[in-house]
């Protein structure tokens, strides 16, 4: 296995999306065309399946070294409700857009810190969108909360108004890594959000853990995993740390580049983290996710229900996702949106009465094709095409994935790529044999974490 993740361990994308953000065509997209989108996705999918919604909330009240997310750090809580304001300002123009009550079945509040904002803030925030909207017979609501802040009310809150599943971001537990990555963060706070959302009801409590952070050893990774396992959570997400200082500037560069751990460390971080996870009763689910039987999204990859989107993988399907907040990424199935990256220049666009939207693009015939093939490879590990869902580039695809199959990680038979047991850490590899946007334009510099 140490060959192969030192042949195919190359930079690459984690397929959020077809095409990547980097890969968009900028130049064609407008804010036109986008609501166009919108509004076919809407009245073909409404009344069938609803619609998604994510809100980020973006300020932090620290910098957490590792992280790579769209942020504002701030200790000022007064930004809390002009921000607010402005969110349910652009949800108004989007209903105004539908012409008619949408339907939410599934919202996600993520980050940035979701739990900076106070709980009574989170409940008028999301009593404003659910004033203008029909809730789904069983919708999914979920939020991602940091163990330091958050609390019974912020849990019994959200509670309260529907939500049903909490994820915390854990990343380790070891006191030198979290110096390192400025996120110290006690078991016994973990233990205790943890164990408080259990007790309210939540049905599902997911734990974020990364490896490959600086000074990260592998006793240090199985005492995370190991203390994570006392909690039970129904989900994990064991990430690797995505070090791209060359994108996201300052915040990675928190720590010297040599505390990290080699390729060879990472490896054994990776192969040894994922054969404890299932000793312990976790099974694989798509990429970097993990659960426990009795989880939603381990039924739904049982059932070929899964699915994968920029919130990552959810156990239901809506082809509108729409995007709320400061860059935050919208998905109406036939284009792509992204709103202004600035807390300012956000909040101006939309009190100026317009949707944010400052980058996106529209998919054309052959980008629905490989999206539809690059999401089968993700969430289902295998992948068939016919007449309609051929490519022209399909024999180069297939001439890539050769050598993959000499080595064993993928099986090939008539129209069929199906990835082994033995090829699921190479998943985003086989996912690139299919990209032809990047293939077709190969960047010139690193845009991309390494795939493992």
């Amino acid at each position: 296995m140490n060959s192969l993740i030192d042949k195919y361990n190359i930079p690459g994308p984690r397929y959020t999306s077809y095409p990547t953000v980097p890969f968009w065509d900028d130049a064609s997209f407008t804010s036109d065309l986008w609501q166009q989108s919108v509004l076919r996705t809407f009245n073909e999918t409404n009344d069938s399946e609803g619609i998604s919604i994510y809100i980020h909330l973006p300020f932090c009240e620290q910098l957490c070294t590792f992280c790579a997310c769209h942020k504002r750090i701030t200790k000022q809580h007064s930004v809390e409700t002009p921000y607010l304001e402005t969110v349910l300002k652009e949800w108004d123009l989007y209903v105004k857009l539908f012409g008619r009550t949408p339907k939410i079945k599934e919202l996600h509040l993520g980050g940035g810190t979701p739990t900076f904002f106070s709980p009574e803030n989170l409940r008028i925030l999301l009593e404003g969108i659910f004033a203008k909207a029909e809730i789904a017979e069983h919708p999914e609501f979920s939020f991602e909360g940091h163990p330091n802040n958050t609390t019974r009310e912020h849990l019994q809150t959200l509670y309260d108004l529907g939500f049903r599943r909490a994820s915390f971001g854990v990343q380790d537990y070891d006191l030198q890594v979290q110096k390192a990555i400025n996120r110290i963060q006690p078991f016994e706070n973990v233990k205790k959000v943890t164990e408080m959302a259990r007790e309210m009801g939540y049905k599902g409590v997911s734990h974020d853990l990364v490896f490959g952070l600086p000074f990260h050893t592998w006793e240090k990774m199985e005492y995370t995993i190991r203390k994570t396992l006392e909690l039970k959570p129904d989900r994990l997400a064991f990430y690797s740390y995505a070090h791209v200082p060359w994108i996201k500037g300052v915040g990675q560069r928190g720590f010297d580049e040599n505390d990290l751990p080699s390729g060879e460390e990472k490896r054994k971080l990776y192969t040894n983290g994922k054969k404890l996870l299932e000793e312990l009763g976790y099974i694989e689910v798509g990429m970097d996710h993990f659960a426990l039987e009795h989880d939603d999204l381990y039924q739904s990859m049982v059932s070929g229900d899964i699915h994968r989107n920029f919130m990552g993988y959810s156990s239901s399907k809506t082809q509108l996702m729409v995007g709320l907040g400061m860059s935050a990424i919208s998905d109406s199935w036939y284009a792509f949106a992204q709103n202004n990256k600035s807390v300012e220049e956000y909040q101006k666009i939309v009190e100026e009465g317009t949707i944010p939207v400052v980058k996106g693009h529209v998919l054309n015939q052959e980008d629905l094709i490989i999206r539809k093939h690059i999401l089968n490879l993700m969430c289902r590990l295998e992948t068939s095409w016919d007449l309609q869902t051929a490519f022209p580039e399909i024999e180069n695809a297939l001439e890539a994935l050769k050598e993959m199959e000499t080595d064993g990680l993928v099986e090939i038979s008539d129209n069929t790529i199906k990835i082994t047991e033995k090829g699921r850490a190479f998943t985003r590899n086989v996912a690139m044999t299919f990209d032809l946007r990047m293939m077709r334009n190969k960047p010139e510099t690193r845009i991309f974490s390494m795939t493992i």
